[in-house]
C-alpha cells in the first residue's frame, strides 16, 4: 500500500500562509485513498498546541483556523504528530497538544514510516 510521510518544520508562527499547504496536500493524498501521516517538527510543532488553535492559517480571505485545519485532517484519517524533541524544545509537553494531535513521535520512527516499501515522503 502507498501512502505519504509529510514532515513539516519550516512553517513557523509569523508565516501562517505557509501551513496551510502541508493540511491542503495531506488531505488530497487521504481523498485518494492513501494513508497520510504528519509530523511537525522544529518551530512548526508551535501550530499543535492548543493554544494556537484560533490563529489564522492560510492566506487570502478563506483562511482557516488552525483548529479547523486540524479537524478536517483528522476526519480525513490522517495521523498528526509532533516531534517529540521539537515540543521539548519549546519547553511544552505533550498535554500542551491540540486533542487532534496524536501525541509525540521521535524522527527515526517517522523516517522509518515514511521509507517503507511504497511510501514517499514530502518536507515542507
Amino acid at each position: 500500500m502507498s501512502g505519504l510521510a509529510i514532515m513539516v518544520w519550516s512553517c513557523d508562527l509569523t508565516r501562517p500562509e505557509l501551513v496551510a499547504t502541508p493540511f491542503m496536500t495531506a488531505q488530497a493524498a487521504a481523498a485518494l485513498d492513501m494513508p497520510v501521516k504528519m509530523l511537525f517538527t522544529n518551530q512548526s510543532v508551535a501550530w499543535l498546541l492548543s493554544e494556537n488553535g484560533a490563529r489564522l492559517a492560510g492566506f487570502g480571505d478563506d483562511r482557516w483556523t488552525v483548529a479547523r485545519h486540524l479537524d478536517a485532517t483528522v476526519d480525513l484519517g490522517i495521523e498528526i504528530r509532533a516531534c517529540s524533541q521539537a515540543l521539548s524544545a519549546l519547553g511544552k509537553n505533550p498535554a500542551s497538544l491540540a486533542p487532534q494531535c496524536a501525541g509525540v513521535e521521535g524522527m527515526v520512527a517517522f523516517v522509518e514510516q515514511g521509507s517503507a516499501p511504497g511510501w514517499r515522503m514530502l518536507v515542507f
